[in-house]
């Protein structure tokens, strides 16, 4: 008969972290353990390559389980389901509602109504929007420009006139007057009437218990190109300035918190997003705990995550499946109470009728086949998300106390402070990924050398969007996406291509065979990002050989591809040879770059280059403008 309770580990002695450490040293073979290993963030703290059980020494709240105060775990107890949304834009209304009744038969349970302002809001029209829709057995979420207090009242109308059970609707109305002032910079009728209306909203709604009347749109700063911890900060920090205004007006602590859901951008950090949600409850929970919340099911932060924008392309869009489905799942195990997928094409405009089906069928796949509905917080535990979960909070935490030193998340922003910051993440994020420091695949790094743009790009897909008024009180913010630089050198490419010639980079490979064939490859994947044509060769034996084949191919571009060694000799031969048929370019950094500019040789591409700068310099000398 088997032993039981054998243990396993006991022959095998413990391992200190001091002792790991001293064996990736000797493995790194001299190289600098913080530089080679040590992940440097957006988000101001460092990442270890690994993580041990010591990690987790000074954390409080491990031993509480999910639904529990402070609700790191998860505001849910017994699973981790969430609503799946889909947002209809609402211009006619038997038209969404007809769209409605569609999607909820395809597996949709939650419904994101985007209102047009020119849609009259009555108690009719609500009832026209929702018929034979069951509004207790899914969520009915609103949006709508300057008709909040409309929609608040025709629901509230609509379901009294229905007859259903209230305390089983779960609905809200996306109204967010701060956040509209961070894109505005102005307030339709002051700040003060702003924040009456919020609570006249939140009164007209208290008949329906689970009706969220204000939001708050962190997803703005994510999509402006913040770090993860600026848009928790700041979220958190707008958050509390509604609940201060709101409390100044006579509401509970407890009725003011209930009325706000917060909504999330996620991005393509996986495990720091999925981290971000747990600590964004942890921090709300405290928040609302010290204002004096009497209960603490009302310091619960209600959570919509939606996948973000700021890192989707228009070129290559079908990547932009991969990068939501990951965005989806690091939501889902987050926590969160809803989601929505974007389509891959959002980036054009209107979506199409694929588009919304494949958004969709990514959260009923990750819930019907992949059972993320069924665990609560899979993460809880791991040394390394618990670490990302704690040292997120830190970070946002100092952004949140810095917003509160200076008077409140309104006076900030009238300072500047805010949109100063989160313009120069952005501004660094733009560095990466001209450096390819940040990668967007298909865009700034393995482009699709073959794809050519077939449609109109406008400016309000290749440049920042920006919502100011012409009267605007404050600096504001845009949104915009990360490839859009990228992608607007490579369109005028493409509308170049229309009327001349594709330009040619041609490869002119010789000599050591390793370097030639690593640098040709890298030059390549440098060059299509542009949207000019590449041509790779096996090796030449000459450089008389080489720029003849790059002349009879029509080359605009001439990449010589060797080894450091080989340039001191072979870049003037081929510069002397080339002249100006064309603009020659080193592939490399070699040691004798200095003696080469000497002699002539002015274009370098490397591992450092600004890809993006470069490119626009190689274009400009070709007359693509």
């Amino acid at each position: 008969m088997a032993e039981k309770n054998i243990k396993l580990f006991e022959d095998f002695p413990p391992i200190s972290t001091e002792q790991w450490t001293e064996k990736i040293t000797v493995d790194l073979k001299g190289r600098d353990f913080e530089r080679a290993l040590v992940w440097r963030t957006n988000e101001g703290f460092n990442v270890q390559p690994f993580y041990r059980e010591e990690n987790l020494s000074s954390l409080n709240h491990l031993d509480q389980l999910p639904g529990e105060f402070p609700f790191v775990r998860g505001a849910k107890k017994n699973n981790n389901d969430w609503y799946v949304r889909q947002n209809i834009l609402v211009n006619n209304v038997e038209e969404a509602n007809a769209k409605a009744l569609d999607v909820l038969n395809k597996g949709i349970t939650s419904l994101g109504f985007v209102i047009g302002n020119d849609v009259e809001v009555s108690e009719a029209m609500m009832a026209t929007l929702l018929k034979d829709i069951d509004v207790t057995a899914i969520e009915v979420n609103f949006e709508i420009c300057c008709k909040n207090k409309a929609v608040v009242d025709a629901f509230v109308a609509y379901l009294n006139a229905s007859g259903v059970d209230k305390t089983k609707v779960v609905a809200s109305v996306a109204n967010d007057p701060i956040g509209r002032y961070v894109a505005t910079g102005k307030f339709a009728h002051g700040v003060d009437s702003a924040m009456d209306s919020l609570k006249s909203n939140l009164e007209a709604a208290s008949s329906v218990s689970n009706f969220r009347t204000i939001a708050v749109n962190a997803k703005f700063f994510n999509n402006c190109g913040s770090s993860i911890v600026q848009e928790l900060g700041y979220g958190l920090a707008q958050g509390a300035e509604y609940l201060s205004e709101l409390v100044k007006r006579g509401l509970t602590v407890d009725e003011a918190a209930t009325a706000i859901k917060f909504n999330f951008a996620t991005g393509g950090n996986y495990f720091m997003e999925l981290a971000k949600l747990r600590a964004g409850r942890m921090l709300w929970s405290q928040i609302v705990k010290a204002f004096g919340a009497s209960n603490d099911d009302s310091c619960k932060m209600l959570i919509h995550s939606e996948t973000s924008q700021w890192n989707k392309s228009a070129y290559d869009p079908y990547v932009n499946m991969l990068r939501t489905q990951t965005e989806a799942m690091s939501s889902i195990l987050g926590g969160t109470d809803s989601m929505t997928v974007s389509t891959f094409d959002k980036v054009y405009g209107e979506s199409t009728v694929f588009s919304e089906r494949i958004a969709r069928n990514q959260q009923l796949l990750l819930k019907e086949e992949s059972h993320f509905d069924k665990i609560v917080d899979p993460g809880a535990g791991s040394y390394y998300i618990e670490s990302l979960t704690e040292s997120i909070s830190e970070q946002a935490w100092k952004i949140f106390l810095s917003v509160q030193e200076q008077g409140g998340f309104l006076a900030s922003l009238k300072a500047g402070s805010i949109q100063e910051a989160v313009k120069s993440t952005a501004s660094k994020r733009d560095l990466h990924i001209a450096t390819r420091r940040e990668d967007i695949l298909g865009v700034n790094q393995f482009p699709n050398f073959t794809e050519h743009m077939d449609r109109e790009l406008s400016d309000a897909i290749l440049a920042p969007v920006s919502q100011r008024a012409a009267d605007a009180e404050i600096d504001t913010l845009s949104t915009y996406r990360g490839a859009e630089a990228f992608e607007a050198l490579r369109y005028k490419t493409d509308l170049y291509a229309k009327e001349n010639k594709r330009p040619l980079a041609y490869m002119l490979t010789i000599g050591n065979l390793t370097f030639r064939k690593a640098r040709a490859q890298f030059s390549c994947n440098f060059f299509a990002v542009s949207g000019m044509d590449v041509q790779d060769n096996n090796g030449f034996t000459t450089i008389e050989e080489g720029v003849k084949a790059a002349k009879e191919a029509g080359a605009d571009v001439i990449v010589l591809c060797s080894s450091d060694e080989e340039y001191e000799t072979l870049a003037p031969e081929a510069l002397e040879m080339i002249q100006d048929e064309a603009i020659f370019v080193v592939a490399g950094a070699p040691k004798c770059m200095e003696e080469l500019k000497s002699k002539g040789v002015e274009n370098f591409i490397h591992v450092k280059s600004n890809v993006l700068e470069d490119l626009k310099g190689y274009s400009a000398k070709l007359g693509i403008n």
